[in-house]
C-alpha cells in the first residue's frame, strides 16, 4: 500500500515503470537540450534556457521550451534527452498537485526536491544505455525559509544546490566561468541585480554561450526568437516576456558598430 499522497508507489502499484532502457542508443542520434541557467537576483531566481534541440549534427527544432513550470512556485530547466525530461515534468507536475488534493496542503520544498531526485534515480537504466539521459537545474520558493532557491542534479539523482548560481547543458562551461567572474569581480554581484539588469545578464550569458557551442541557439532576430526566460518570487512563476526581451537585447546586448 503506498504512502498518502505518494503519486510515485501508486503509478508503480498500476504497473507504470519509469526509466525503463529500450535497445541501447548505439548510432541513434537522439534529440538533446543544450543551455539552461539560474542564478539569484534581488527579488528571487531567474531560470533561463535556450531554445535549440539538435541530434548529432543536425538541428532539430530551433522553438523548444527548456523552462518548464511544475507548479506556482517551482521550475525545472531541462537539459538532456527532451522526451525523458517533458514525461518526468508531466510526472512531477500531477504528484505534487495529486499530493495537494489528497493532502489539503502544498508538498513542502524538501519533499518536492526529493521527488526530483527519485524521479532522477529511477531513470539511471536508461541514462546508463544512452536513451534517456537528463540533468536538470529545479528552482523554486521555499515557504518554510523564506527564499527562492536552485538545485542541480547529476545523471544519478545526487542533488546539490546552487548558492549563487547553477547552470547545465553543454554550453555550460562558457558561462559558468562568466557568472563567476561577474559575481565575483562584476560591479555588481548577481543577488542585487534588478530584475532589468539580471535579464540583460541571462540574455548576455546565452549569447556567450552560442558563439563557442553549436548545440546552443541563440537569439533569432529576424524570427523574432529570444530564449525562455522565467522569474520566481514569492508571488510566483513568471515569464518575461518577448516583447519585454527584445529592446533589452537591442539596447543592452548587440553591439552596434
Amino acid at each position: 500500500m503506498g504512502m498518502q499522497g505518494d503519486l510515485f508507489q501508486l503509478l508503480k502499484e498500476q504497473g507504470y515503470q519509469f526509466g525503463q532502457p529500450t535497445v541501447a542508443g548505439a548510432g541513434v542520434d537522439l534529440p538533446s537540450a543544450t543551455t539552461i541557467l539560474a542564478f539569484k537576483y534581488r527579488d528571487g531566481v531567474l531560470v533561463a534556457g535556450d531554445r535549440r534541440a539538435t541530434a548529432g549534427n543536425m538541428v532539430m527544432y530551433d522553438r523548444t521550451d527548456k523552462v518548464l513550470e511544475i507548479d506556482r512556485h517551482s521550475v525545472m530547466a531541462i537539459a538532456g534527452v527532451p522526451a525523458t525530461a517533458y514525461e518526468m515534468v508531466r510526472i512531477l507536475e500531477h504528484s505534487f498537485k495529486y499530493y495537494r488534493r489528497t493532502q489539503l496542503q502544498e508538498l513542502s520544498f524538501e519533499g518536492k526536491l526529493r521527488a526530483v531526485s527519485k524521479l532522477l534515480k529511477e531513470n539511471v537504466p536508461a541514462a546508463l544505455a544512452g536513451t534517456g539521459a537528463v540533468v536538470p537545474v529545479f528552482a523554486g520558493y521555499d515557504f518554510e525559509q523564506g527564499a527562492a532557491k536552485i538545485f542541480f542534479y547529476d545523471i544519478l539523482g545526487a542533488e546539490f544546490e546552487g548558492v549563487d548560481y547553477a547552470v547545465s547543458g553543454s554550453g555550460s562551461p562558457t558561462i559558468r566561468g562568466i557568472l563567476h567572474y561577474v559575481n565575483t569581480w562584476g560591479e555588481r554581484s548577481l543577488a542585487t541585480m534588478t530584475e532589468e539588469e539580471a535579464t540583460v545578464q541571462a540574455l548576455r550569458l546565452l549569447t556567450s554561450a552560442a558563439e563557442f557551442d553549436s548545440a546552443t541557439g541563440g537569439v533569432n532576430r529576424e524570427s523574432s526568437l529570444y530564449p525562455i526566460i522565467k522569474l520566481i518570487t514569492q508571488d510566483g512563476v513568471r515569464i518575461v516576456p518577448d516583447d519585454r526581451l527584445k529592446p533589452l537585447f537591442e539596447s543592452k546586448v548587440v553591439r552596434h558598430a
